[in-house]
């Protein structure tokens, strides 16, 4: 039997789309294009409203082109709209994140009680930078935002589960694990926070591997500008590139007004100046970002500001979303939405300064060495997230030191 997995969305949802491919492989399954699929999964994403049409057109596509007899609908937004999927056609079935594995299991005939952990086989597009989930949900409500209300509130695994997981895929040779989280900073399981968890991953994955490779690595995939502790600037300052000095901060916007209307909880000067700490702390971080343009209200100034704050933060990578109503939202509703054609224009403008900022990060960098994961097709990915030529003769998944 044969699947295909189509993902939408975020890099939380990319870790539950090869979960459910894991669990499939383990059974006995083998993955397929679509169009040959005897099951297709579609993890659905519901961010934004064009998100949603991209959603729903997937789901569509599923159903014209695959001869699947079900097409099993997850993710945000099956959770915020099961009855319109449904509605589709009698082949889609709606399932909640929660049922997904027993589901899978039963449309596999697989035995139940399956481990939720089922490392993908070795070779696979999986094996360079794994993903491992250790939060879900968000108690935040930022005012362009569902997804907290499709997720639902914040919730932490259990530490004991995430270092046997990132334990077994050390031992396997996985050298890069990416911990992901809908709002990873709120990370807490009896007590222990974020740095509490990396600092035993840390003691638990050493020397665990191949031998005489360098020891397995940890990304935090994106975390709040609030949840940046002075600890936690510490594991990154003398952790020696074991927990990646990059970090995901979201800006969203460069004005305090707007931010205060997106229901950010800080200002422009504080992300401002936890940047400033962050570099003098950790003087080789890599910083990148998302930004919203186009926010309801959004002025010219309110823009140049937002302009100001990337020059002077300095990111390696920045990237620019066009504020895309989503119906359900305090944004959605407000009658001072920006015109499509003034979004373009401030994203063009944005993006071009993403790409310089990127081309001087990449310049400071001149002459360093960072270990660098081997992707396919002779890329490697560094410390810093800066995308290079793999070595000569070295293989996906290897960690290498390379000198920019």
């Amino acid at each position: 039997m044969r699947f295909a997995v189509v993902n939408l969305g975020c890099k939380v949802n990319r870790v539950e789309s090869d979960a459910a491919a894991a669990r499939l492989s383990a059974a006995g399954w083998s993955a397929a294009p679509e169009a040959e699929a005897d099951l297709v999964v579609v993890n659905t994403c519901t961010v934004t409203g064009e998100a949603e049409k991209k959603t729903r057109k997937a789901v569509r596509r599923a159903l014209r082109e695959s001869p699947a007899e079900t097409v099993l609908v997850t993710g945000c937004a099956a959770a915020l709209d099961a009855a319109a999927f449904e509605a589709m056609d009698p082949r889609v079935r709606v399932v909640g994140k929660a049922e997904l594995a027993d589901a899978l299991d039963e449309l596999a005939d697989a035995p139940s009680a399956k481990p939720a952990f089922a490392p993908l086989p070795t070779g696979s597009q999986f094996r360079t930078r794994v993903g491992v989930k250790v939060q879900d949900g968000c108690d935040n409500a930022c005012t362009y935002c569902i997804v907290h209300v499709a997720r639902g509130r914040a919730t932490s695994r259990p530490a004991d589960e995430v270092v046997r997981e990132c334990a077994a895929l050390a031992r396997e040779g996985v050298r890069e694990v990416v911990l992901t989280g809908i709002n990873l900073g709120s990370y807490r399981h009896d007590g222990a926070r974020l740095p509490d968890l990396l600092e035993r991953l840390l003691r638990e994955t050493d020397g665990l591997g191949p031998q005489g490779a360098p020891p397995c690595r940890f990304r935090i995939s994106s975390i709040e500008p609030c949840d940046v502790s002075q600890r936690l600037m510490e594991l990154l300052a003398c952790a020696e590139g074991r927990v990646c000095r990059h970090l995901h901060l979201p800006l969203q916007s460069g004005s305090s007004k707007v931010l205060r209307e997106m229901a950010r909880p800080y200002d422009a000067a504080a992300y401002g100046e936890l940047v400033r700490r962050l570099r003098r702390q950790v003087p080789e971080i890599s910083l990148s970002t998302d930004i919203i343009v186009g926010f309801p209200g959004e002025t010219e100034a309110d823009f140049a500001e937002t302009l100001a704050l990337a020059r002077s933060c300095g990111f390696s990578k920045i990237h620019v979303f066009p504020y895309s109503m989503r119906e359900g939202t305090p944004a959605s509703a407000r009658a001072d939405q920006v015109p499509a054609s003034v979004k373009a224009a401030r994203a063009a403008k944005l993006r071009a300064l993403a790409a310089e900022l990127r081309c001087a990060d990449r310049a400071r960098r001149a002459g360093a060495t960072e270990l660098a994961l081997v992707e396919d097709a002779g890329r490697a990915t560094t410390e810093s997230y800066h995308q290079v030529d793999a070595p000569a003769g070295a293989s996906p998944g290897d960690l290498v030191p390379l000198r920019l």
